[in-house]
């Protein structure tokens, strides 16, 4: 794989920006690789470089980019005038100060909804971290990106840097929105095709926790790679097995499942394996690392090279990004 001439660029620029060091952000020989072109593995950075940044905000998106990221993953929700943002949640109080600009616009539950509000007055409101340790909040201002600006931004730096990162978004409660009239589906469909993101070889992947969602797509037309999101509550334990793997394969291209899953279960690669899903596994992260492993590179080696994912969803795409480059 051939280093790219403007990625040793953005890795200066964002270490300026940032305080991380050059060499955090690139090889040692300043140059960073195109891991994009044909990887065996995959690194996805989950909501950005959001061990570094706060989460699903454009800067934690660049620096993704820049440490090396093959994907980066966009959470979706929709605002009341049907714009998709970049957000963890369908609440906003845990990562933006909602509270304190829109003090009586929750519900009764006492949470506010993105879904109450226009894209217009998300953009009144400011990002903040919501993990504890992490980027220390006040130190700088962060905003809420549509899914229109995040796509814009990686594909801006694609251009500067030569390299194909692609985008792994996910439709956050697709079943939640339907019943607020707002089907996610046809918004997301929309936007990506906008974007030229039409057909199986695009750099992107669509996942949802919900089937009936991603099935939703295919009906709709829809050729892009899939992947079923798995967690370990009942809803998925139908599909633990090889017959149930064989049933994802109907309507998705791969699955992610908490990490745990497959270490609990490890034949669940091999079913999956042969149903023809890639495996991407979630979340692994520098600062919540299991004693199982003792070390957070240690946890990635035995997920990428001993149980054999396609690649791993974490939160510091540049420690995934070192331990793949260094085999």
């Amino acid at each position: 794989m051939k280093s790219q001439a403007g990625a040793p660029v953005v890795a200066a620029a964002l270490a300026c920006a940032t305080g991380l060091p050059a060499a955090t952000l690139a090889g040692d020989d300043g140059a960073t690789e195109d891991a994009v072109s044909s990887p065996s593995r995959i690194v996805i950075a989950h909501r950005g470089a959001s061990g570094y940044l706060p989460e699903h905000t454009l800067p934690a998106y660049a620096l993704a980019h820049g440490m090396g990221a093959d994907y980066i993953e966009p959470d979706l929700v929709l605002t009341r005038d049907g714009h998709l943002i970049c957000l963890h949640d369908i609440y906003l109080q845990a990562t933006t100060n909602v509270e304190q600009v829109f003090p009586s616009r929750a519900r009764e539950d006492g949470r506010w909804y993105a879904a109450d509000f226009s894209l217009a007055e998300i953009r009144r409101l400011e990002a903040r971290e919501r993990l504890r340790d992490r980027f220390p909040r006040g130190k700088s201002r962060f905003a809420v990106p549509s899914f229109a600006e995040m796509i814009e931004l990686v594909q801006g730096l694609n251009e500067r840097t030569g390299r194909t990162v692609g985008i792994y978004p996910e439709i956050k409660a697709p079943a939640w929105h339907r019943t607020e009239g707002l089907p996610m589906e046809e918004a997301l469909l929309e936007v990506v095709e906008r974007y030229g993101y039409r057909e199986s070889g695009a750099p992107i992947f669509v996942q949802s926790f919900e089937e009936e969602s991603l099935r939703r797509l295919r009906e709709l037309g829809s050729e892009l790679p899939q992947v079923l999101l798995m967690a370990e509550v009942e809803q998925y334990r139908q599909f633990l097995s090889a017959e149930g793997m064989a049933g994802i394969a109907a309507f998705a291209d791969g699955i992610g499942p908490a990490k745990t899953m497959l270490e609990r279960q490890p034949e669940l690669i091999g079913w999956a394996r042969d149903a023809g899903l890639t495996i991407h596994p979630y979340t692994f992260r520098a600062d919540q690392v299991p004693d199982l492993h003792g070390s957070h590179e240690a946890e990635l080696e035995r997920y990428l090279f001993e149980l054999g994912v396609d690649g791993v969803f974490t939160d510091y795409p540049d420690r995934a990004r070192a331990v793949l480059d260094r085999q």
